[in-house]
């Protein structure tokens, strides 16, 4: 059933950008661990999402011609990648990871970007489960009409 496709939609979206704001909060967390175990700084972490399904755009085409319309089969979280960016370099001379010259290599995490990512998740997790209660009333308003 289609209401099923919205359930599990919306439910692969919450799921997904949960992850999102674990990894925010994961970021946030460590903005000033400047050595993790491989002895380098830590580095901002992102989580990478496709559309769960592998319908091609010829595919939508075609089935739209024909008066037929595909629905997306939710998201799916692909990796959690490392941000290239540089670290950022403080001069601090009494820090223990201070090099010759007193300098130290901080995470290249942002924590004004951070919060900006963390409030675009929150609000897509809130749209998504605004999408769920609605289908859930749509699934219960026609459970009421055979009455």
């Amino acid at each position: 059933m289609a209401v099923f496709n919205a359930f599990n939609i919306s439910s692969s979206a919450l799921t997904a950008q949960r992850l999102r704001m674990d990894i925010i909060a994961q970021n946030i967390a460590n903005v000033n661990t400047t050595r993790t175990e491989d002895g380098t700084p830590y580095r901002r972490k992102t989580v990478v999402f496709a559309e769960r399904e592998g319908t091609s755009f010829s595919q939508y085409l075609s089935e739209a011609s024909k008066g037929r319309y595909l629905a997306g089969g939710g998201v799916r979280v692909t990796a959690i990648v490392e941000d290239p960016s540089p670290f950022k370099e403080v001069y601090d001379p009494s820090h223990p990871d201070a090099d010759e010259n007193g300098i130290v290599q901080m995470p290249n995490v942002d924590i004004v970007t951070e919060m900006v990512n963390m409030i675009s998740a929150t609000r897509a997790y809130e749209a998504n489960v605004t999408a769920l209660n609605a289908s859930k009333s749509m699934a219960t308003k026609a459970l009421e009409i055979g009455r």
